[in-house]
């Protein structure tokens, strides 16, 4: 008897999942070790700094947390490097196309009630894309105007003083902006939204249930199953075309049972 689809698959390997706990474990260092030091002129400021030692024990776990995060990038992109560099494993999956300027539009007339159908989601929605990619730009801003201060003595052999200055407040805004997208935007898609609520397994797991992957990434699981989906409980997805899926690019995935 042929054997039945799979029930769960891959999705994050291990060194995916390590580089992600690195990540949003040193920002949620950074962002409660941070804000004080922004805000060290105000009441809740300093008594959030004493909750961690005081202001010059505060920065200390600042520059530590800071640290880890920057060593999470430098290992994503060497990790990323190797992967790239075999064919087996390359992938252009987190590159934006034109099909999520399509998926944006799919997903707003659904969302408005204009239409009855959600946005055929590949291996990485949108929402995922702008996530992934608004990490380097963070980096480059926090990470490099972070750097200038914690090593004045090194930046201003190559850069005039108002250039260290200005970063201080690039700095500290830049930090400001991706804590409200990352406690707002990236929380509730990733954890508390209807489809997760409380959370989203699979930061730890790296396993996503095929009943999630039709919900959330349906035409990754179309041609992951040879281009027929199943209907799983009443979602129903269109799959009759499968002509727009060939050639999107996607990664070799293994399949636990």
């Amino acid at each position: 008897m042929a054997e039945g689809p799979k029930k769960e698959y891959e999705r994050f390997n291990i060194h995916q999942r390590i580089q992600h706990v690195m990540m949003f474990t040193s920002f949620m260092v950074c962002t409660f070790t941070g804000l004080p030091i922004k805000y060290a002129y105000t009441g809740w400021g300093s008594r959030l700094a004493a909750l961690f030692g005081g202001a010059d024990t505060d920065l200390k776990i600042h520059l530590t947390g800071a640290a880890v995060m920057l060593a999470s990038c430098v290992y994503h992109l060497f990790w990323l490097i190797y992967m790239l560099s075999r064919k087996k494993t390359r992938s252009w999956a987190t590159l934006p196309g034109p099909k999520d300027f399509k998926d944006l539009a799919d997903n707003l007339a659904y969302l408005l009630g204009l239409s009855k159908k959600q946005a055929n989601w590949e291996r990485y929605t949108y929402k995922e894309k702008f996530d992934y990619w608004a990490v380097f730009w963070g980096i480059f801003m926090i990470g490099g105007s972070g750097l200038m201060m914690w090593f004045p003595d090194v930046a201003t052999k190559y850069v005039p003083r108002w250039f260290i200055d200005a970063s201080r407040a690039a700095h500290s805004d830049e930090a400001v902006l991706a804590i409200v997208v990352i406690f707002f935007w990236h929380f509730y898609n990733v954890h508390f939204s209807p489809t997760f609520f409380p959370m989203n397994k699979l930061w730890y797991t790296g396993k996503m249930s095929r009943e999630l992957m039709l919900h959330e990434h349906p035409a990754e699981l179309a041609r992951l199953e040879g281009g027929t989906v199943a209907q799983v409980d009443s979602f129903k997805v269109n799959t009759t075309a499968l002509d727009s899926l060939d050639g999107i690019p996607g990664e070799k995935i293994s399949h636990k049972s």
